[in-house]
């Protein structure tokens, strides 16, 4: 995606003034649901405005309606709520206007991870003294056949096929009693039954290339990388996503293959690795696949997804690394 902003503008944060305002907006029920009463005692220090959602959406309509009015818009919660606050300030167009914090109070919490932002504690320091770093967006547009076209913006990752397809059947209730087991579980269970997807992936730009054939499951990291030992942060400011597609058709052999140990080696013969500033991926037959933005589900038989270069002010801890190298271990 093009970006014509003006280097002068960009220079700058917009919390970067001698007088900021932040904006919490706060899931109250992410992770395990202890978090709230710690969020207002240490936002009150801060001087930060609070706003709790009380559903799935909130979030979004929150920070479409706080980030014209703030320079600090903040998200508390899971990679969802990271995901829902990104889409709220991309509705009210204010992108350029806010900078945006993250407080890991979720599941996994990988995207915190990924910026150097370990616990509420540590994201309270970042959000006051952290490095602010121009990011990555990427734009994620799904197209099917008599339905009107959806595009949503992501920071971390967006994943088709097995891994979506698992996400989207996790119980919400599995996940708080259990936490990131539950996505285990289910991607087993899931992978029994799971036959792969037909698909097509066309990348654009001057290192175009194209693949086809069947798959388990499809991965786009713009934040988060998915192979090798190391960290699993990637490069967020270099406008390319990394793309792994894992080929093969019917379930996964879970009894007789090292299924962890795949995702994990990208010297795998049926692992395909792409680095791209866009793709349009189009799935075979008339069944549309489902993918995750950072567990914003969308399904579609065409996706073209794409990166607006350096479109975001993120504040980050001194873990995150503006240009890791594959295979950096984390710290």
């Amino acid at each position: 995606m093009s970006n014509d902003r003006d280097a002068a503008e960009r220079a700058v944060p917009p919390d970067s003034g001698s007088v900021t305002t932040g904006t919490i907006v706060l899931n109250p029920v992410a992770g395990s649901g202890d978090h709230a009463p710690r969020i207002h005692e240490l936002a009150e220090r801060a001087g930060y405005d609070i706003h709790e959602t009380e559903g799935a959406g909130d979030a979004t309509d929150l920070a479409a309606r706080a980030a014209p009015e703030t320079d600090l818009l903040v998200a508390c919660g899971g990679d969802g709520t990271i995901q829902e606050v990104l889409r709220g300030a991309s509705r009210a167009n204010a992108l350029d206007d806010v900078t945006l914090g993250v407080l890991p109070a979720g599941t996994g919490n990988n995207f915190a991870g990924n910026i150097g932002v370990g616990s509420i504690e540590e994201g309270f320091d970042v959000l006051t003294d952290g490095e602010a770093r121009r990011v990555d967006v990427g734009v994620a547009t799904a197209e099917t056949p008599g339905e009107s076209d959806r595009s949503l913006p992501f920071v971390n990752s967006c994943v088709g096929g097995l891994t979506a397809e698992a996400s989207a059947s996790t119980d919400p209730d599995e996940k708080s009693r259990i936490g990131v087991l539950a996505y285990v579980v289910n991607t087993f269970q899931e992978a029994v039954e799971f036959d792969g997807i037909r698909m097509e992936v066309r990348t654009s730009d001057g290192i175009e290339r194209q693949w086809d054939g069947t798959t388990t499951c499809i991965l786009v990291g713009n934040g988060r990388r998915f192979l090798g030992d190391g960290r699993t942060q990637a490069d967020m400011e270099d406008g390319l996503l990394e793309v792994t597609i894992f080929e093969g058709e019917g379930a996964l052999d879970l009894a007789g293959s090292a299924t962890i140990e795949r995702l994990l080696d990208d010297s795998a013969a049926d692992v395909v690795r792409l680095d791209t500033p866009a793709l349009e991926v189009t799935v075979a037959g008339e069944e549309p696949a489902t993918f995750s933005l950072d567990g914003e589900m969308l399904t579609a038989r065409t996706l073209t997804v794409e990166t607006d270069h350096q479109a975001l002010w993120l504040r980050v801890g001194e873990a995150y690394e503006p240009n890791p190298e594959p295979g950096d271990e984390s710290p």
